[in-house]
């Protein structure tokens, strides 16, 4: 039990040491980004704020509201990025993007859009789970009614019904018999070649 104990607590220490290792790496990442590159961190964390907000409202473990509103958000945001980086990648420029109320709109309509896939596929994909199964149950029943019509009623009952056994057919007793070899009763010698 002591070394179940001591197993946990070095866990938790790796974990945490782990945790604040990568907590660590992604601070230095940010202020290199802040340093050389601030206009697109301006655009990106600006328009990102839709996929920041459903990371916040998202308390499911899995986290699907989140990935599914951030990745279409970046799909509105990434446009102006690629201007911002094939064009004048200031701040006045970043400054001017985010004062664009189009780019707004595409960027946190894309988002609206996250959000209606998010809310609107699972009513939609269970609809199709239903017309699929009731589609099985109809397949199932056709073959029922071939069973039963074959065997006949006592196929459909649990145990209730006796079902007359017919003999299973008695199996070869030699390999020769089953694939009806000439010789199969013949037990003499194998004939030398003359």
């Amino acid at each position: 039990m002591a070394d179940n104990q001591k197993q946990q607590a070095a866990s938790g220490t790796v974990y945490s040491r782990n945790r604040a290792t990568m907590i660590l790496w992604v601070s230095i990442a940010a202020m290199v980004l802040l340093i050389f590159s601030l206009p697109t961190v301006i655009v990106f964390i600006f328009g990102m704020l839709p996929s920041f907000a459903a990371y916040v409202v998202d308390q499911t473990k899995e986290k699907y509201a989140t990935f599914c509103v951030a990745g279409v958000n970046f799909c509105g945001v990434f446009p102006f990025l690629m201007d911002l980086w094939f064009g004048n990648h200031t701040i006045y420029e970043a400054t001017n993007i985010m004062a664009d109320v189009f780019a707004l709109f595409i960027m946190f309509g894309s988002a609206a859009v996250g959000w209606a896939i998010f809310s609107g596929m699972p009513p939609i994909i269970s609809s199709f789970i239903s017309v699929i199964a009731q589609q099985r149950v109809n397949t199932l029943r056709a073959q029922q009614k071939i069973l039963i019509e074959e065997w006949g009623e006592a196929v459909t009952r649990s145990g209730e019904g006796k079902v007359e056994k017919k003999p299973a057919p008695s199996a070869p007793e030699s390999n020769d018999e089953a694939i009806g070899h000439p010789n199969a009763d013949d037990q003499s010698e194998p004939q030398a070649a003359a």
